[in-house]
């Protein structure tokens, strides 16, 4: 499936296209938190990947990861609306979570908004599970519900022993 894409990284001229695409499809109804100065802080910090899937200079999808010491945060993934439910979402979400393993990571986490049923359902497809509810998450406006999966949950660790 991640074949059937070119992801990349991100590069400096993408952060407009990003934040508008977060603007637009994510950040909807709370305000515009993820400029495209925010989105160019993410793609220049080293413990971030920022991930896109382009088609000529049209901006089809991407996903942004901060990682930490074994866990990983996906701040952001979207896909543009025509896109969708073509597998280019899962893609670059495997595509992160295949980074985060080769990090070492142990789990990533995500937050939805407790109304995106579609988001919560692809994030389960994908053996998320819902952790925990986080009262007024969104500026204050909008629960979320955050998600977590266990990328080591055979308990291998990744480390072998000599």
């Amino acid at each position: 499936m991640i074949a059937d894409h070119k992801i990349r990284l991100a590069v400096f001229s993408d952060a407009p296209a990003i934040s508008r695409m977060s603007r637009d499809y994510i950040e909807r109804g709370l305000g515009w938190d993820w400029t495209p100065t925010r989105v160019l802080k993410s793609i220049r910090d080293r413990s971030t990947n920022v991930a896109v899937v382009r088609e000529g200079t049209n901006l089809l999808g991407f996903g942004i990861m901060k990682y930490n010491d074994d866990t990983a945060h996906l701040h952001l993934l979207a896909v543009q609306q025509l896109r969708r439910r073509k597998g280019m979402g899962a893609a670059l979400l495997n595509w992160l979570e295949a980074s985060a393993r080769t990090a070492g990571i142990e789990k990533i986490r995500v937050e939805a908004r407790t109304t995106n049923e579609a988001a919560r359902a692809f994030y389960r497809s994908r053996n998320y599970r819902e952790i925990e509810r986080l009262a007024g998450y969104y500026r204050g406006v909008e629960d979320a519900v955050r998600m977590e999966k266990r990328l080591w949950a055979d308990g291998y660790s990744g480390l072998v022993a000599e």
